[in-house]
């Protein structure tokens, strides 16, 4: 009889400290969950705010390809204009054949 007391009240205090365990490690779960939450919540921000930065440069890059694409189309204009110019009056250039001017 004694045993059996003993073996009951050793089983009643194993309960316990496997609720108070499976208590313990629900609520850690939870807890590791929340955090895992936030991390992702966070790795998403960031994820967003490179992707923007990314578009703000390619923006930027496209302007400054247009500009030299522009001066580009204005310096090519300048040198038709110029050769026109000599094709017409038929000169040659000084500048270009300024070695050969003697």
């Amino acid at each position: 009889m004694k045993k059996t007391k003993a073996d009951n009240k050793a089983y009643k205090r194993l309960c316990g400290v496997d609720a108070w365990e499976n208590t313990k490690r629900a609520s850690f779960e939870a807890q590791l969950k929340q955090i895992e939450e936030k991390i992702e919540k966070k790795k998403a921000e960031y994820g967003a705010r490179m992707k923007n930065k990314m578009a703000i440069v390619h923006r930027a890059a496209e302007e400054k390809r247009a500009t030299v694409e522009a001066d580009r189309g204005k310096d090519f204009l300048t040198v038709d204009e110029a050769a026109a110019r000599f094709q017409a009056t038929g000169t040659i250039p000084t500048k270009l054949f300024a070695c050969f001017s003697c």
